[in-house]
């Protein structure tokens, strides 16, 4: 069986151009990918070169207009094991080149399919490397995707309407309502594991099942005392999109659980939020962290490590330098922000990356693993 790409410019009529316009009032046409509409965001780019389903379907996504920089997107397909939550959570996508085909015999249907039956709209043909590059330049700022609407007057007005990243909550958009449980594949599970679920990715889960783990994951309206009910070891705080200081329920939550000196395990949003519920403050970064191929030094090992990570916010060096009881583990190499703390004196710690790497290196992998044996 033969499979051959076929790109969208190759077919697209007028009746299917697409504009992109910036808070700042850049504009770039292109070519309307997926379903026909309107949609605006933040925007941001993702430098990953695999894994494009993975990264759609990150629940901390969520309000985001996303830029693929990988310059061919869709020419693989799609495959339901691939995807880490149960819908594309990006509010919109732009990319330079887009495959209706797909090249893998596995695959089960077409990206553009699935972007249609999602009702997610997209842009192709932008020139992303200029797009990017100026991103880099000017910062992260809102922008709206059309393939319906041409006036950019109408558009501009519908972008002001917008809301700013910052003191934005999003968790409770996609955090799980109902309590539910998911089992190792062994008989019987040892360990218990709380997870807190603020936008939870599934191999977060995935790498604690299999390390023998119970895990029963809890909404964001979770009290400690039905929690506690429960019996965990310990407790895991998911990642998750929005600013994390517009959660102080959240935030109270988690002292609360520190407090109790049993195993905390916190990752991206749930880095930030731990960071928080201790005293220290988070900030809006220019232009965030998001791809598979960021750089981190372990300061107490003295490695390095390739990182899978997607934050715009981080917890910020200052209040940690003014805080004798938190321990900075670590560090970004590119920019040195923080990427790791721990609780001196309690077994809690976080990490600012994405250990799971769903899409991603397998280099942090290691942090599953002393979370579990800090459980025994």
């Amino acid at each position: 069986m033969t499979f051959a790409l076929t790109f969208v410019k190759d077919f697209m009529t007028d009746s299917h151009n697409a504009v992109l316009l910036l808070a700042d009032g850049t504009v770039f046409h292109g070519i309307s990918i997926g379903a026909k509409g309107t949609v605006s965001g933040e925007i941001a780019f993702n430098t990953g070169m695999t894994g494009y389903q993975e990264v759609f379907t990150d629940p901390s996504y969520v309000g985001q207009l996303l830029i693929m920089t990988s310059a061919h997107i869709g020419n693989y397909g799609v495959h339901t094991d691939e995807v880490e939550s149960g819908k594309i959570m990006v509010s919109g996508i732009i990319i330079k080149k887009f495959s209706t085909g797909f090249s893998r015999i596995s695959a089960e249907g077409s990206l553009q399919n699935l972007l249609e039956r999602e009702h997610k709209v997209g842009i192709a043909d932008v020139d992303t490397r200029a797009l990017v590059r100026h991103i880099r330049q000017k910062g992260a700022m809102n922008a709206i995707i059309s393939s319906e609407i041409k006036d950019l007057r109408e558009l501009k007005a519908l972008l002001d309407q917008t809301p700013d990243m910052n003191g934005l909550e999003l968790s409770s958009q996609v955090a799980t309502r109902e309590v539910y449980d998911v089992m190792p594949e062994m008989t019987t599970a040892a360990l218990r594991v709380a997870l807190l679920d603020f936008g939870v990715k599934r191999n977060i889960i995935r790498c604690l099942t299999e390390r023998g783990c119970h895990v029963r994951v809890y909404p964001l309206n979770a009290t400690l005392k039905e929690i506690e009910e429960f019996k965990p070891h310990g407790f895991m705080l998911s990642n998750g999109p929005g600013d994390p200081a517009a959660m102080p329920n959240s935030i109270q939550l988690v002292r609360e659980i520190v407090a109790l000196n049993r195993p905390v395990f916190g990752i991206c949003l749930g880095h930030q939020i731990l960071g928080l519920s201790q005293g220290l403050s988070t900030e809006k970064m220019f232009n965030g962290h998001r791809g598979i191929n960021h750089p981190i030094m372990n300061l107490k090992t003295k490695k390095g490590e390739i990182t899978t990570q997607n934050h715009g916010f981080v917890i910020t060096r200052e209040s940690i330098e003014r805080h004798n009881g938190i321990e900075i583990t670590h560090v970004h190499l590119n920019d040195q922000t923080v990427a790791g703390i721990e609780i001196k004196d309690k077994p809690v710690f976080s990490v600012q990356y994405h250990p799971e790497a769903s899409a991603g290196p397998h280099d942090a992998r290691y942090l599953f693993d002393r979370f579990v044996t800090s459980l025994n």
